[in-house]
């Protein structure tokens, strides 16, 4: 997905979460739909969590995409993790994300 369609999603009204912007599309007619995934780095320290983080996203969605979503995505992390774990992300709070990504697709 190019940077404009992302910007252009962006100014969209997003389904949110604690954690989460979920941006959503209207519904592609014939073309592959298609994901955008911002989390930023003041938001997520350390490479391997915003890592850890995009690979959950991706699954998720992708998984979504088979079943019913059918149209473009860009989620957006909004706040910080890793405050109590000194800028980590953990398992308890990494199951909670994906819990509330998974809410929200």
């Amino acid at each position: 997905m190019n940077s404009a369609r992302i910007s252009e999603l962006l100014k969209t009204r997003p389904k949110t979460s604690l954690h989460w912007g979920l941006y959503l599309a209207c519904i592609n007619q014939g073309e592959k739909p298609d994901l955008g995934i911002a989390v930023a780095k003041k938001l997520a320290k350390r490479a391997v969590d915003r890592n850890q983080l995009k690979r959950m996203i991706r699954e998720l969605v992708r998984g979504a995409q088979t079943t019913s979503l059918n149209s473009d995505v860009v989620v957006k992390l909004k706040k910080p993790i890793g405050r109590e774990t000194r800028g980590r992300l953990r398992g308890k709070e990494k199951a909670a994300l994906r819990t509330q990504i998974a809410g929200l697709i």
